[in-house]
């Protein structure tokens, strides 16, 4: 992996890289230059230095594994609660120190944290490091990295779990580059060599192919993956620790001020629905899905799509389900002309019941369905809507 480097026998101090650097990244301690963790490898300072002593390296060496231990989950904290995506990481984590002999760890950032991070712990964690201060009441991308890097640079973990948020998207690879490695970004599937390896797979080229990685030579191993694609960890009984750790003004350092706080309306998640009916390229108007729609309601579900509806402007992306929208895992999914690609399958095939309803008997989603129905839905839906509203009473 490149990285920047000064060579200071050539360097006379002359300052113009600190001048320079837009991200403070450069410092001069006695009579020497260092780059710091904050470098973003834009080159303006290889540019700027007078005598050529700044230069792009190559590390060709690789990390002593037994150094970095465990695995840290990234526990999203966001307006008093939570994120549930955090559960189902903390259950892969264990899983994967398990089979290694490591400790699962939490990191916890905001303000006034002690409940939740007694709460973390009956998940099973071994220590919840909780970085507690009023600067870090409101999730700032700069502040949250700073502290990020602070855990890593003390605990060394192993394998770094992030959620596939609007949060985890912006703060994971901010860290991962302070941090001089890799991210492997929505990842499906996480298993373990024993040599600490973290395999990483990810749908690939438009989900055409699964791609697993491996960063073999570098640490911590960062991962970010979706809501719902893994099991959440059981509650036990705690047995872990909380450990509080120093918040330092350079870590609440921000260029960033925020004026005002507008609180957006709440709205019905596909995300969190427990039933959804989804519409696809078998619809053939827009129109029609007020059709699917009925039938969703009829059943106390929502209404979901796939992403040629949304690029025709027929809905809105956030009821996509797909690599470009969301990840589902509902108790139950009814599938409407749906073909079942791999990109949208690989979003919805955790769901408890999948049900397909199809013309083409040899659609890939009958492959993945517990039920498929192989008909027209503009024949099927009606008759089932007027049973469903008529003399049956359903129950999710």
């Amino acid at each position: 992996m490149a990285s920047i480097r000064v060579d200071n026998s050539n360097c006379d101090l002359c300052g113009d890289c600190i001048a320079v650097c837009p991200f403070d990244a450069i410092e001069q301690t006695e009579d020497t230059i260092q780059i710091n963790a904050a470098c973003k490898m834009c080159n303006l300072c290889i540019e700027a230095c007078p005598r050529s002593a700044i230069q792009i390296t190559q590390d060709t060496q690789s990390v002593n594994k037994d150094e970095w231990r465990g695995v840290l989950v990234f526990a999203e904290y966001f307006e008093g609660k939570v994120h549930p995506v955090t559960f189902e990481l903390i259950g892969i984590g264990k899983k994967l120190a398990a089979q290694v002999g490591m400790k699962t760890h939490c990191l916890l950032i905001g303000y006034n944290l002690e409940s939740t991070a007694q709460m973390l712990l009956t998940y099973g964690i071994d220590t919840v490091f909780v970085y507690d201060d009023e600067r870090l009441l409101r999730f700032s991308a700069d502040t949250y990295t700073n502290v990020f890097e602070d855990i890593i640079t003390t605990l060394k973990p192993s394998i770094v779990l992030v959620g596939s948020t609007s949060i985890g998207r912006s703060l994971a690879p901010r860290v991962s580059t302070r941090s001089r490695t890799g991210l492997t970004a929505d990842c499906t599937t996480l298993t373990i060599k024993q040599n600490t390896d973290l395999v990483q797979i990810r749908p690939a080229f438009g989900g055409n192919i699964m791609a697993q990685i491996i960063t073999e030579n570098h640490r911590p191993q960062f991962a970010t993956v979706r809501y719902k694609v893994m099991d959440c960890a059981p509650v036990v009984a705690p047995f872990g620790s909380i450990e509080y750790a120093d918040v330092t003004d350079k870590m609440t350092d921000t260029k960033i001020e925020v004026l005002r706080v507008i609180a957006k309306d709440a709205a019905p998640s596909i995300t969190d629905a427990d039933v959804l009916v989804v519409a696809g390229q078998g619809v053939k108007d827009k129109s029609d899905l007020a059709l699917i729609e009925d039938f969703a309601h009829a059943l106390n579900g929502e209404l979901a799509v796939t992403r040629p509806l949304v690029e025709k402007g027929w809905s809105d992306y956030t009821r996509q389900i797909g690599l470009s929208g969301r990840t589902v895992k509902p108790k139950l999914i009814i599938t409407c002309g749906v073909s079942g690609a791999i990109q949208f399958a690989a979003c919805m095939n955790a769901s408890e019941i999948i049900i397909a309803i199809n013309t083409d008997k040899t659609a890939p989603i009958f492959k993945i369905a517990h039920i498929g129905i192989v008909g027209d839905l503009y024949e099927i839906l009606p008759s089932l809507i007027e049973k469903i509203q008529g003399d049956c009473e359903y129950a999710i």
